[in-house]
């Protein structure tokens, strides 16, 4: 089973800067999916980035493409979502998930983080 911790979450002001990150724990194999995902008031879970665990295979939403930026530490285990020129509308909890060993789901989910920017 794997587990994640996010943190980083906060307030700021539109075009502003944030650094997330998922702490990790358990065992995670190299192909593992290891993905950013968020969610509004109102509005279903959509997709953010991910990446899989070896740093291959990085992929962004549109709406967040060229803006944020997902990577992994390596020496502690941590992934990391760097959202750059933040707008309202991104405002949302976000959570860190992993896939399942299979690759067929993200089967661990992070507790969320809250993100609000300001306009």
């Amino acid at each position: 089973q794997v587990q994640l911790v996010e943190s980083g979450g906060g307030l700021v002001q539109a075009g502003g800067s944030l650094r997330l990150s998922c702490a990790t724990s358990g065992r995670i194999f190299s192909s593992t999916e290891m993905g950013w995902f968020r969610q509004a008031p109102g509005k279903e879970r959509e997709f953010v980035a991910a990446m899989r665990w070896n740093g291959s295979n990085t992929r962004y939403a549109a709406y967040v493409k060229g803006r944020f930026t997902i990577s992994k530490d390596n020496a502690n285990n941590t992934v990391y979502l760097q959202m750059n020129s933040l707008k309202p509308e991104d405002t949302a909890v976000y959570y860190c998930a992993a896939q399942d060993i299979y690759g067929r789901s993200y089967s661990s989910w992070g507790q969320g983080t809250q993100v609000t920017v300001s306009s």
